[in-house]
C-alpha cells in the first residue's frame, strides 16, 4: 500500500472564516461565431466606390458638429453620384441626459442636407441612470458571490465601479450600437428579396484628433460583430482624419445649424454629462443644468463610486457654485460664438445667414 505524501494532498485554502473550497474554474468565454460568408477585409477604402457598393449608407448622427460634418460630407458624396436615395440617417435618442433639443436637431441637419429618410432608434427600459443603478445591483451580487466562494466576509467585498469609463464604455454599446443594429435588421429585411447578405455602410463621425483611441480606429473597416448571414456591415469613418477647423469649415459651407450648446462653450454634444468629457465641460454642464447634475451626485452615493474616476459629480456641483458666486449666473453668447473662432466674424456672419436661409427654405418646403 502506497502512503500519500504532502505533495499528494490537496490544497486547501483559508480564510478569516476557516478553511474553505477552491474558487471554481471560470467558464470560458463563448466565442460568437461569424457567418461564413462575412468578408475578412472591405472590398475598397475609396470612398466613391463604398457608397456605389452599399445597398444602404447609414449616417449615424448624433447632432454634434462632426456628426453634422459627416453628414454633409457624405450626402454631398452621395448626391453627386446619384445615390441619396440609399442615404438614411439615424440618431440614437439618450432620452433626457442629452442637451435639449438634439433629435430634432439632428432631424433638422438631415432635412436641410436633402436626406429623406431620417430614423430614431431608442433603447428599451431604463435610462442612463438607471442601468448605472442596475448595474451596480448586479456587480454588487458578483462581487459577494466571488467572496462568499473564497470564504471571505460578503460585506467586506469591493464592487467595480457602475459608472461607464474609457475602459468600459458599456454606454456606448446599450444605448447606441445596439439599438442602431435592430435598425440594420429592419433594413435588410427590405432588401430581402435581393437573395444575397444586404450591403450596408455604416458611416460613424469618429476622429483620430479626439482621442489615442479613436487615432487607432481604421478608416474603413469589416463590422464583424454587426454582420451576419443576412448583412455585411462596413464601417467607414469619413473625416477620421479632419481637423476641428476641418469640422468647422465644412458646416459653415454647408449652412447647417449647430447645436447652441458649442456656444456657450461644450467640446462635446450628446450626453450633457459624458464620462469622457474634460473637466471644464462637466463643470459648464453643471451650470447650465444643475438639477441633472444632482441626480447624478443622488447616484453616486446609491452606487458609492465617482460619476467620472477621480472627480465626483458632487465636487464637481461646488465648482460649478463657486463659478456661479463668482461670476454670476452663465450668460447667453451671441449665436456663431463657437464658429467665429475657427473661420472668423465675417465669415460668420455669412454662415448664420446661409443658415437661416437654409430654415426658411425648409419650412416653406414642408
Amino acid at each position: 500500500m502506497q502512503t500519500a505524501t504532502l505533495f499528494d494532498l490537496p490544497t486547501i485554502q483559508t480564510g478569516p472564516q476557516g478553511p474553505s473550497k477552491p474558487a471554481p474554474a471560470k467558464k470560458a468565454r463563448r466565442l460568437r461565431k461569424v457567418h461564413a460568408s462575412v468578408p475578412l477585409t472591405p472590398s475598397t477604402t475609396v470612398p466613391d466606390e463604398l457608397i456605389a457598393d452599399a445597398d444602404w449608407v447609414v449616417l449615424n448622427s448624433s447632432g454634434g458638429k462632426d456628426s453634422q460634418a459627416m453628414v454633409s460630407y457624405v450626402v454631398g458624396r452621395a448626391r453627386a453620384l446619384g445615390m441619396l436615395d440609399k442615404v438614411v440617417v439615424v440618431h440614437a435618442d439618450l432620452g433626457d441626459i442629452e442637451w435639449g433639443g438634439t433629435k430634432a436637431l439632428a432631424e433638422e441637419q438631415a432635412r436641410l442636407a436633402g436626406v429623406r429618410r431620417f430614423e430614431v432608434v431608442k433603447a428599451k427600459g431604463a435610462d442612463l441612470l438607471g442601468r448605472v443603478f442596475i448595474r451596480f445591483g448586479k456587480l454588487k451580487a458578483k462581487a459577494e458571490r466571488e467572496a462568499i466562494e473564497a470564504g471571505l466576509d460578503p460585506a467586506a467585498a469591493k464592487v467595480a465601479p457602475a459608472w461607464p469609463s474609457s475602459s468600459a464604455r458599456w454606454c456606448t454599446s446599450d444605448v447606441k450600437r445596439g439599438p442602431v443594429w435592430t435598425l440594420f435588421t429592419r433594413l435588410a429585411a427590405e432588401l430581402s428579396h435581393l437573395g444575397r447578405p444586404v450591403r450596408i455602410l455604416n458611416c460613424m463621425g469618429q476622429r483620430a484628433a479626439e482621442s489615442a483611441p479613436r487615432a487607432k480606429l481604421a478608416e474603413v473597416e469589416i463590422d464583424r460583430s454587426a454582420s451576419n448571414g443576412k448583412r455585411h456591415v462596413t464601417t467607414w469613418r469619413p473625416i477620421h482624419g479632419w481637423s476641428d477647423a476641418e469640422v468647422w469649415r465644412e458646416i459653415a459651407r454647408s449652412g447647417l445649424p449647430y447645436h447652441p450648446a458649442y456656444d456657450w462653450g461644450m467640446r462635446r454634444l450628446s450626453c450633457s454629462f459624458c464620462v469622457l468629457g474634460c473637466e471644464a465641460d462637466v463643470v459648464l454642464a453643471a451650470r447650465l443644468r444643475p438639477q441633472k447634475a444632482h441626480e447624478y451626485a443622488a447616484m453616486e452615493v446609491k452606487v458609492g463610486a465617482d460619476f467620472k474616476h477621480g472627480l465626483s459629480m458632487a465636487e464637481i456641483i461646488v465648482r460649478a457654485a463657486e463659478l456661479e458666486q463668482q461670476y454670476g449666473p452663465v450668460q447667453r453668447p451671441p449665436a456663431g460664438t463657437a464658429i467665429a473662432r475657427f473661420i472668423g466674424k465675417k465669415a460668420t456672419a455669412t454662415y448664420l445667414g446661409r443658415r437661416d436661409l437654409l430654415r426658411e427654405r425648409l419650412t416653406l418646403a414642408s
